[in-house]
This record gives structure tokens, sequence and C-alpha cells, in this order.
């Protein structure tokens, strides 16, 4: 029979492997918990993405906002929508926020961060899993200003990581022919939020501030 110091000792060594697999792997792959950076070295990370219910086709608008072609020009069954907000991540929290698009609809978007943050733009297909969301861009970043035509009808949008210990600060502002924004968080919970639309938008004219 083993020892008493020889069972101690095993006992230790296995706690410690637990606690090296749950910090390396577990956390990283299931809940987006990356504190070492090891998820992402082995390329499991992108597991961590929130495994939430995908809205429905038309999901937050009563108007399907399908392109209609008509040479360059496409025309659209509804206004378009307008939306800015700031979004705080704590540290080595993650956060998704997308909208939803038809295919060929389009909106054009500037965000910025207080600091650099581990970043994918990317896009899910309704009905998606959590295997099939389709990447545009992964780069690091701390901001970017562009424009997007959805290949496909579905959610997108961006995935940010906090990779430091400081709370980071995201400002996010977007317009186009999108119908809703719902945003995932760690602890896979989605929550729909309102959009704007052009009613909001200050206007100007000549000789006068802001018209409210």
């Amino acid at each position: 029979m083993p020892s008493t110091q020889t069972l101690a000792l095993a006992t230790a060594a296995a706690l410690m492997a637990a606690i090296v697999i749950l910090v390396t792997v577990v956390l990283p792959a299931e809940y987006g918990i990356d504190p070492l950076g090891t998820g992402r070295r082995l390329g499991i990370k992108r597991n961590a993405l929130v495994v939430a219910p995908r809205p429905a086709p038309g999901e937050g608008d009563a108007v399907t906002m399908i392109p209609v072609q008509d040479g360059p020009l496409a025309n659209y069954p509804g206004e378009f929508r307008v939306d800015s907000r700031e979004l705080v991540l704590g540290p080595y929290e993650f956060i998704e926020f997308k909208y939803r698009l038809e295919k060929g609809a389009t909106m054009v978007f500037s965000w910025k961060a207080s600091d650099d943050v581990i970043h994918d733009f990317h896009g899910d297909t309704d009905g998606a899993t959590k295997d099939e969301p389709q990447s545009y861009d992964q780069q690091p970043r701390r901001s970017a200003d562009g424009s997007f035509a959805a290949p496909f009808a579905g959610i997108h949008g961006w995935y940010w990581e906090n990779p430091g210990g400081n709370p980071i600060t995201i400002k996010l502002t977007a317009a186009g022919f999108f119908t809703s924004a719902h945003e995932f968080h760690i602890d896979r919970s989605r929550r729909e939020r309102q959009l704007g639309s052009l009613d909001r938008v200050p206007l100007t004219s000549a000789g006068k501030e802001s018209i409210k």
C-alpha cells in the first residue's frame, strides 16, 4: 500500500494538473476567460463566442429590409437606422455586439476603444451554431471605420475582448439598413438593444445650430 505521504503528493499533483487544465483550456474554450492567453495561442479561443439563440428573420422590425437593385441604386422598403452607444469591458471580459442585416443590406460604422482590444468582426447566418461564424476581420485593433454589405442574412458585428487588467471603453456608431441590435455577454445572455431612427439625428441649417 502506498504511504500517506505518497498519497498526499499524488493528490496535490492531480489537483495542480486540474487547475492548469482549467485555466489554460476550459476557461478560454467554455467561458471566454483567457488570463494567460493560452486559449488564443492554442486556437481554442474561438469557442468562447457566446452561444445564444439567433434572431429570426425580420425580428425587431415589421419590414424585411431586403434591397432591390435598380442598376447602381438599391431601394429598401423602410428607412435606415442609426445607432450610437458606449460599451465598457472589465478586465479580461469580452462582449459581442451585432446588427441584423438581410443579404445585400449595407451599413457604415466607426468604433474606437480606449486601449488595444482583441477583435473579430464576423457574421452568423440564421440558425447558425457556435462553430459556423464567418470572420471578416480578426486583426487586433484600437479603432475601425468602414462600410459593410452583408453576404448573407443574419447577424453581423464585433467580438471585443479586453486582454488586460484595466477597464476598456468602446464607443460605437453605426448607420444602415439593419433591423435589430443584439448584445451577447460572458454569462451567455443576449440582450436586444433599441435602435434609433433618422428622426433622432440632429439637423443643421445655414446660420443655425443643430435643430433637435
